[in-house]
């Protein structure tokens, strides 16, 4: 027995009208971060999979980096094979070095880990919207990765002090201490021909 013409074309049209459905559903999560925000690339504020630390990834003219933006316990870089590093706070410290696109979602560069004090050849990729997927290599191989989760800054705890402050005398005005902002980070990081660069100063 045969399907009518219309009854045929009736059930095309409500298939076409739910993959319709499906893939703008599908875009959607992809298009947005849990905030709420557009994100097509890894920038944004990472929480890494020991939940130890959390990485600022931003884009310094077309390359990523990443650097430590909180930490649960405070700490020095005493593993790091320039002696004159070894005392320098991890806090703000670079960890994802250079990251370049090389294929859609892949940016492709370098990861320090100041566990050892090795730099690595790196790459991380958006497994999710949520979800960046790192993975490194020592000199082509012992390869390992983890993934990471996208938080909310807003959302940081505070990170134990690395000493006790006197408590503010009364009428005595505070400073209020604002997060660096992207510019601030890749600054901080390439110096000022960065910035010379990027504002069009040369």
């Amino acid at each position: 027995m045969t399907m009518p013409l219309h009854s045929l074309i009736q059930k095309l049209q409500l298939a076409g009208a739910a993959s319709a459905v499906w893939l703008a559903a599908t875009c959607a999560v992809w298009a947005y971060s849990p905030a709420g925000t557009l994100s097509p690339t890894p920038t944004g504020e990472w929480l890494v999979a020991n939940k130890l630390a959390r990485i600022r990834v931003v884009d310094c003219d077309g390359q990523m980096w990443g650097v430590v933006s909180w930490e649960m316990q405070p700490g020095v870089d005493s593993k790091n094979p320039d002696p004159t590093l070894r005392s320098r706070p991890t806090l703000g410290m670079p960890i994802l070095l250079g990251m370049a696109q090389s294929k859609v979602n892949q940016w492709d560069g370098q990861i320090y880990n100041s566990q050892d004090g090795h730099t690595y050849s790196a790459n991380i990729k958006l497994k999710q919207p949520d979800i960046l997927s790192v993975q490194g290599c020592f000199l082509g191989f012992l390869c390992g990765g983890e993934d990471w989760t996208r938080v909310d800054p807003a959302n940081a705890p505070v990170a134990a002090p690395a000493r006790t402050e006197p408590p503010p005398k009364k009428n005595r005005p505070t400073a209020t201490v604002q997060p660096p902002t992207d510019d601030d980070v890749c600054l901080s990081i390439l110096g000022p021909a960065w910035l010379s660069h990027q504002r069009g100063l040369k």
